[in-house]
């Protein structure tokens, strides 16, 4: 039997085969309690190795969803915890539920707005738990009608450019995600009207694909909209050529004339009017005869207060179509049922 005072694991030659319980005393012998001589038995001279050292920590699981933690209603997933085989007890629980699962994965055959949230895993060794898995945000998907994924300031972009990816909804969500083959952004409050721009600066090959976009409120973080329709973009690898730019024309040196040349040209080419001295070239007049100055200065001024009437009426434009479209975008819609 063991040796440790009040604390050993099982003699080898003991007929009880159980899992050893590190520094601890059979329980057949903790009944004959104190000065009952089991440190006799035991003997001063075998000490366990079940004594000897203490266990590691234990491995941290991780928890997956399949095919995606993106779910739309009515679509089935499975949650699959990751962890040692033969341990005692795993158990796979959804975070703020008084109920859990004892197994390495929970299938949902059909998603609702209940079973959308946090959830963790983790497995039991022996008398020791292992530390939890990193949450998993599982996300119920077609909740509200989709959003609008737009570019600016266009599909096509040449490399090393700049492109907005702008997400835009009819309802006031506060909160938007932009999605891409696998790839989540981290959600984001909107700009201004129900509006959330998403900047990609100095795009390359790798940020071309297929992108989309979610909506949905802070006050339910887990169920998103349906997505928006597929944006594709497409990043150009060549170098463009800008579409204002002229070639340009390289003048080539022609044969050089003879001074006799030079100077019959001079003389051929110069009018009469220039070689008499005192005259000079009538000049054309700036003003339309028939008019006087001061009827341009009052043409100015009258296009002047017409551009700011303009103006002003173009900000009346403005602020009644933001008034409109608060009135119009306040309302939320309801959150089906299960």
């Amino acid at each position: 039997m063991p040796a440790s005072k009040g604390e050993c694991g099982p003699h080898p030659s003991h007929p009880w085969q159980g899992p050893p319980t590190p520094c601890a005393m059979h329980p057949a012998l903790s009944l004959l309690g104190s000065g009952s001589g089991v440190e006799d038995v035991c003997g001063p001279q075998w000490v366990p190795p079940a004594c000897t050292s203490l266990p590691g920590p234990l491995s941290r699981p991780t928890l997956r969803a399949l095919p995606s933690t993106l779910v739309p209603l009515n679509k089935p997933v499975t949650l699959r915890c990751q962890a040692p085989a033969g341990m005692a007890v795993y158990r796979l629980e959804k975070v703020g539920s008084a109920t859990y699962q004892d197994h390495l994965q929970l299938h949902i055959p059909a998603m609702n707005s209940h079973h959308a949230g946090q959830y963790r895993c983790s497995y039991q060794d022996g008398t020791h738990w292992s530390p939890a898995s990193e949450l998993l945000d599982l996300v119920a998907t077609d909740v509200f009608p989709k959003p609008v994924l737009s570019a600016r300031p266009n599909l096509t972009v040449p490399r090393g450019s700049d492109v907005t990816l702008q997400c835009q909804s009819q309802y006031n969500f506060d909160q938007f995600a932009l999605y891409k083959e696998g790839n989540l952004w981290p959600p984001k409050k909107p700009e201004r009207w129900y509006r959330a721009d998403f900047p990609l600066a100095t795009v390359n090959a790798n940020q071309g694909g297929t992108y989309r976009c979610y909506s949905f409120s802070s006050h339910s973080p887990y169920l998103w909209s349906a997505p928006s329709d597929p944006l594709k973009l497409v990043i150009k690898t060549g170098i463009s050529k800008p579409h204002n730019q002229k070639p340009i024309e390289v003048a080539t040196p022609g044969p050089t004339p003879a001074p006799s040349q030079t100077l019959n040209l001079t003389k051929t080419s110069a009018p009469e009017s220039t070689r008499r001295r005192g005259t000079k070239t009538p000049r054309r007049p700036s003003t339309t005869p028939g008019l006087p100055p001061e009827h341009y200065t009052k043409s100015n001024v009258v296009r002047l207060c017409l551009g700011a009437a303009v103006l002003v009426l173009l900000c009346g434009v403005l602020v009644e179509d933001w008034h409109s479209r608060r009135k119009v975008l306040s309302p939320m819609p309801r959150v089906p049922k299960a």
